[in-house]
């Protein structure tokens, strides 16, 4: 990817306070041509730099009042792909991820309540097969939340 310069930045920051403002709007912001922001932003997209702009949920709102981080062991290494693939089909798991240390899969289950997560535990992610145990840590407050920051290399 080509390295990002002072437009590529400017872009960057105001999508990322809302990823849903116009490209003319952008333009106007930044005193250049709309064209040029479609430009930018479809390079950015190719090179793969934004991935997608996504639609973020109040999850209490919904109802998803339990928000845990849970550590996966395997039993063996060789099921870490067929645990990662199978764990995509429950809803509540909304992030997976391979770790170093303790645990080999770090996952982020949002639930109704306690009760909700015990359930999502036992009767899916305990019942794939490569499954030795998991360690729950129940979050009790996000402070905050954010992308990493753009900076010009």
């Amino acid at each position: 990817m080509s390295q990002l310069d002072y437009i590529d930045q400017e872009i960057l920051l105001l999508l990322k306070k809302d990823a849903r403002k116009a490209f003319s709007k952008i333009a106007q912001e930044l005193s250049i041509s709309n064209s040029l922001v479609h430009q930018r932003i479809k390079k950015l997209k190719d090179d793969g730099l934004i991935k997608k702009a996504d639609l973020l949920l109040d999850e209490k709102k919904l109802g998803y009042n339990t928000k845990a981080y849970v550590g996966i062991r395997l039993k063996e290494a060789r099921f870490a792909e067929k645990v990662v693939f199978a764990l995509q089909s429950i809803p509540e798991v909304t992030e997976c991820n391979y770790v170093s240390g303790k645990y080999a899969i770090f996952v982020l289950i949002y639930s109704k309540d306690n009760d909700h997560l015990r359930s999502i535990l036992y009767n899916h992610v305990h019942e794939i097969e490569g499954v030795a145990g998991t360690d729950s840590f129940i979050c009790f407050t996000t402070n905050f939340d954010r992308s990493v920051p753009v900076i010009i290399a």
